[in-house]
């Protein structure tokens, strides 16, 4: 049996619920997180041990923050998903960053997620370099 939009969706509630047991159920033993913060860019965890690691370590950095899923699309073994995560400061504006993930699958569980993320800055600045 394969990956489905349904457990691909548990999935994501997991994460919303921050409940890293629940999160390591749906991935494989030989799994993959390339993260979207760090230094290669993002920060890459191989294994069950690290990828826990990582995935606590995301957990932290988006503290405070609401997320969001979105759509997602699952196409034999590799699928996507979007999701946003907002706050709102103390003058009520509200601070968005979306991003998505790229899945490998193997069956129905995730051997690969790697996240990217759209975040805020002038890109005026990158062409006065």
């Amino acid at each position: 049996m394969g990956m489905t939009l349904e457990r691909l969706a548990d999935f994501g509630a997991a994460w919303k619920k921050k409940d890293l047991d629940l999160l390591m159920e749906f991935m494989t033993d030989d799994c993959v997180f390339h993260a979207s913060v760090g230094v290669e860019p993002g920060t890459t965890f191989r294994g069950r041990d690290e990828v826990r690691r990582g995935f606590a370590l995301m957990i932290a950095h988006d503290e405070g923050l609401e997320s969001q899923g979105g759509d997602a699309f699952i196409a034999g073994d590799r699928g996507a998903s979007q999701w946003s995560y907002s706050r709102t400061d103390e003058d009520g504006q509200v601070h968005e960053v979306h991003g998505c993930d790229l899945f490998e699958f193997e069956g129905d569980r995730i051997r690969v997620k790697d996240a990217y993320r759209k975040v805020h800055g002038d890109i005026g600045d990158a062409a006065a370099r």
